[in-house]
């Protein structure tokens, strides 16, 4: 029988961390350095087991085909994604994230964790090391029960 009420309460607490880390949220605290959205083809780009194409960018955005196909295109224009031939297939390009790209990946990966180690720093080391593992399978279990984790 499934425990209802710890259901419900990382329910609230998910709903809470997306609004935390809504793009207004984010440019708010100072943490966005590029527009957010185009972060997200940034971010898609980087975490790819494999090469990222425009359809992979949908996949995990959860948008359609079109709307990733602008997303990619302007975070080319912006000069944080750069198209490249695939050398399998000539007729396909990848994705891979130029230099400034990876700068700004990561000075928003440096702008992240100083706001989770804020939120956890009077935890300790034990119960920090156990969020990290339990917060790992239940985002990869949820990822592998719906195809996607962001769709909630």
């Amino acid at each position: 029988m499934e425990d209802v009420h710890a259901t419900a309460a990382v329910e609230r607490a998910m709903v809470a961390i997306r609004r935390s880390q809504s793009r207004r949220a984010l440019l708010k605290m100072g943490g966005a350095t590029v527009d957010p959205t185009l972060f997200e083809v940034v971010d898609v780009v980087e975490e790819g087991a494999g090469a990222a194409t425009v359809t992979s960018v949908a996949d995990r955005l959860g948008v359609d085909q079109p709307r990733a196909s602008r997303l990619v295109a302007r975070a080319v224009e912006e000069g944080l994604v750069r198209r490249v031939a695939d050398p399998s297939d000539g007729r396909r390009s990848t994705l891979a994230l130029t230099d400034l790209g990876t700068e700004h990946a990561e000075r928003v990966h440096t702008f992240r964790r100083e706001v989770f180690g804020t939120a956890m720093r009077t935890w300790p080391e034990h119960d920090r090391r156990e969020f990290a593992r339990l917060l790992t399978d239940f985002v990869e279990a949820l990822s592998q029960g719906h195809g996607k984790s962001d769709g909630f």
